[in-house]
């Protein structure tokens, strides 16, 4: 029985996509196929996969939709047990699948298996992220998840792997979400389902500077619905301020690029307690100064220094 199907959505990835099949193809564990949805590439993405001769790749086309419609698309033809997300741009170590399918023996019932990653911010600068109450040498059930998934998240989408009657319990990714697609079912997941987690570094995260950066994407986000959380955020602590990082962040993003309504209606629900100085005095400061900030933070992030404002 096939135990992994891994997902690889394709939008114009013609520079990475090679390099990120061939570290599939280098896994220690074999016992997978590999599904790439080409969301209507117009580079030569679609020309680099052909190019690789393994039976274990399936390539399926649609017009351009977006990455939630894609990884659908591929939850919908997949024959795997578990499903493997993967980034067009990512890459995994040849022990990722491996870890995964080791901690999936060891605990069968859980709703995600998370390896650890490390992000590249530039040529040769990486962070190695950590998690509250987490030891870098544990591996098992994470006990609190929503505590654990700050200041770095446990579950990035190339890290994990999700049994495939859970993604359609849940009814996969929502389309038409543009930011924070994968942060709404991980939380959906993170709610109603144990969590487990490996000690290994398995994968590594390719960090650029969004396009939602830009001004214009901003204005054209379409963000998860928060509300749907506010019945369990009353008796959980832990994932309301997870919760509130994020609507903090978006209420920030507007903000920086003069969105003022967009900025007020995520923040409004904002608990007061977790709204900390730092945020306090940047909410006071003109947009233009934000705006500075934010490439200061991003230039900082490239030579390997990572600080947050929300804690």
């Amino acid at each position: 029985m096939l135990l992994f199907t891994i997902i690889i959505p394709l939008y114009n990835k013609a520079d990475y996509i090679e390099n990120t099949i061939q570290s599939v193809l280098n896994q220690t564990y074999n016992n997978y196929e590999i599904i790439i949805i080409n969301d209507g590439s117009n580079d030569e993405s679609v020309a680099k996969v052909a190019s690789i001769n393994d039976n274990r790749i399936l390539i399926y086309h649609q017009k351009n939709q977006g990455v939630s419609v894609a990884r659908n698309y591929g939850i919908e033809k997949s024959k795997g047990s578990l499903i493997a997300f993967l980034d067009a741009d990512d890459f995994w170590f040849p022990n990722h699948l491996e870890e995964l399918a080791n901690l999936y023996l060891r605990f069968p019932n859980c709703g995600m298996y998370c390896s650890r990653y490390k992000i590249k911010t530039a040529k040769n600068h990486f962070l190695v992220p950590h998690h509250n109450g987490i030891k870098n040498s544990y591996s098992g059930i994470v006990e609190n998840y929503f505590f654990s998934n700050i200041p770095f998240r446990i579950t990035w989408t190339s890290c994990l792997a999700i049994p495939k009657e859970i993604l359609n319990n849940n009814g996969g990714f929502i389309p038409g979400v543009t930011n924070g697609q994968d942060l709404e079912l991980w939380t959906k997941l993170g709610i109603s389902h144990p969590v487990a987690i490996t000690n290994k570094i398995t994968a590594i995260y390719n960090f650029d500077i969004p396009n939602s950066l830009a001004k214009n994407n901003v204005n054209r986000m379409k963000l998860m619905d928060f509300d749907q959380f506010k019945i369990y955020e009353e008796n959980n602590t832990d994932l309301k301020k997870f919760l509130d990082i994020y609507r903090m962040e978006y209420g920030l993003r507007y903000y920086t690029f003069g969105y003022k309504d967009e900025m007020n209606y995520y923040l409004k629900d904002v608990s007061p307690k977790n709204l900390n100085l730092k945020i306090r005095f940047l909410l006071m400061l003109p947009s233009f100064y934000l705006r500075l900030f934010l490439k200061f933070k991003h230039n900082l992030k490239k030579v390997g220094l990572n600080f947050t404002i929300y804690n």
